[in-house]
């Protein structure tokens, strides 16, 4: 019967464990100097090694012939605890022998010394299913186990191990395996298998497996049935994921607010069935990779791709304000967490890209600082006008602001008009009034009018602001429009048309004193001391 390759090539000896040297060097000095502790707790995420490590510990303490706190491999003990006929390593599924009942026959069983081994091995694998009751048991045993016995306990969420159990064991914390190790072990193993691997295709099935050894090679055996020559698109056809390219033509999509090109590759990445789970997660993945790039002076070690793949994601992360990213982050991950409790999942999928096309459409306070860091970076970069630079002029004045309609390149240019008498304008008294109420109106629109001051004439209300991005916001958005004359109605009740202030036609006319302040200021007497009846 064929074997699966995570079987065939699991580790016999702790040199064969990838990535945990940390942790094997360590329990093969304790196993050789003869010191092997009573209880030991593995705790890692999934195919890492922690039931392989818990097997090698089982047949290193046991073997007549270890070397070195290795075991032979070959002696009767071995091979026995290897095919499970010597029944004094006992392996035991928490997940489904939780009770307390268990644990007390485990304990009444330890007591008797081992049949033909030297210890008596239990290993607890997913010992955080245990219940309270079945911990309380085991706990005195562990803390005064007989010489003979060793106990094993692997976890993967070693949060939910009680303390007093913890304190009671040699804690070793199996790690990740990194990119670089997952692949060199995938090349061994394509190479005993006799089938060819690519480099990318050994990436990015490390990449896919995160960290984990079993689910890298479990893909790989899924790859080798696909196809004796694994490329990338073997990977990604088996796998069933999208290769990078789609990656980064949909994050171009998202960069130039392009919702038809995004939407457009949703739907092709569709027919070839791409699941639309996967693929948020997948972008989920490359806008990390894009967060990265962007904030690392050499994210080589942070990231699991091809160098040509690196120098991409850099050349893309420049499209993208750190904000706009983290923002993007937010509304996938926030699409993630809805696809779970719907079945319209692709319509969940295109709804968020839509809304990563359309960030006017957010809410979110990370959508709003991401548009106005877009807007800082397009005034850094030039695209509008800076302080003393005369604004590029539009089609048509704002009405109430005196303009005219500009003539057409080719038209002919009338003679010039006759002066005509300048317009007075008043300060506009409860300005400061207006912009507290602004600010909680359109916190955006406040911001680009700090330090800004106002005037009426003939009711229209002119706005003298230098930041350039307000001339940008009152001529392109009705929404600051409105707030600003919601504002002004709010404070004053007065509903006024706007317009910017030009120095150049208008003449500026100060506001008329208040003759009881000029009566109160010309006295000798300190103005506190006058009471008005």
């Amino acid at each position: 019967m064929y074997q699966a390759l995570y079987r065939k090539y699991r580790p016999k000896t702790f040199e064969d464990v990838v990535g945990q040297e940390h942790i094997t060097t360590t329990l093969k000095n304790e196993i050789a100097g003869g010191k092997p502790s009573h209880a030991y707790l593995f705790t890692g995420s999934r195919g890492t090694g922690k039931t392989t490590c818990s097997k090698i510990l089982a047949k290193a303490v046991n073997c007549p012939n270890q070397a070195g706190g290795n075991p032979c491999g070959v002696c009767d003990i071995c091979r026995g605890i290897e095919d499970g006929s010597i029944l004094d390593v006992v392996e035991i599924d928490a997940a489904s022998n939780n009770g307390v009942d268990n644990i007390r026959d485990l304990r009444d069983e330890a007591n008797f010394t081992p049949a033909v081994a030297k210890y008596r091995v239990y290993i607890i694998d997913e010992a955080h299913m245990l219940s309270t009751g079945a911990f309380n048991a085991l706990l005195k045993i562990m803390e005064e186990p007989p010489e003979h016995v060793i106990f094993i306990l692997a976890t993967t969420e070693v949060h939910k191990i009680p303390a007093t159990v913890l304190s009671r064991c040699q804690r070793f914390d199996f790690k990740r395996i990194s990119g670089d190790e997952l692949s060199g072990r995938l090349q061994y193993v394509a190479q005993q298998e006799g089938f060819a691997l690519a480099e990318d295709a050994a990436l990015l099935i490390a990449r896919l497996s995160d960290g984990g050894m079993r689910d890298a090679i479990s893909l790989l055996d899924l790859c080798s049935s696909y196809s004796h020559d694994i490329t990338l698109s073997t990977v990604a056809d088996a796998a069933g994921v999208v290769g990078q390219d789609h990656l980064f033509s949909l994050d171009e999509a998202i960069a130039s607010r392009d919702p038809a090109q995004a939407l457009a590759q949703i739907e092709a990445l569709g027919e070839r069935s791409v699941d639309p789970e996967r693929l948020c997660e997948q972008l989920i993945g490359h806008f990390r990779d894009l967060m990265i790039a962007s904030s690392v002076a050499d994210p080589g070690p942070l990231l699991t791709c091809m160098p040509s793949e690196q120098e991409q994601l850099k050349t893309h992360a420049k499209a993208f304000p750190m904000g706009e990213i983290l923002y993007i982050l937010t509304v996938l991950q926030d699409c993630l967490g809805r696809m779970a409790k719907t079945t319209l999942r692709k319509t969940e999928l295109e709804m968020a890209a839509i809304r990563l096309c359309s960030p006017q459409l957010s809410t979110l306070p990370e959508g709003i600082l991401a548009r106005l860091e877009r807007l800082e970076r397009a005034l850094t970069a030039g695209a509008f006008p800076q302080a003393g630079q005369a604004p590029a002029p539009l089609a048509k004045e704002p009405a109430g602001c005196g303009g005219e309609d500009l003539p057409s390149p080719t038209a002919e240019i009338p003679p010039p008009p006759t002066p005509k008498e300048e317009k007075v304008a008043v300060p506009f008294g409860p300005w400061q009034q207006v912009l507290e109420r602004l600010e909680q109106l359109n916190g955006a629109l406040y911001g680009a009018l700090c330090g800004s001051n106002a005037y009426e004439c003939e009711g229209v209300l002119l706005i003298d602001c230098k930041n350039p991005m307000f001339l940008s916001l009152i001529r392109d958005n009705d929404y600051s429009r409105k707030s600003i004359r919601q504002a002004v109605m709010e404070v004053t009740g007065r509903k006024l048309r706007l317009g910017p202030y030009k120095p150049e036609q208008y003449q500026t006319k100060p506001s008329q004193p208040d003759p009881l302040e000029d009566f109160l200021n010309n006295l000798s007497l300190p103005q506190e001391s006058v009471e008005i009846l």
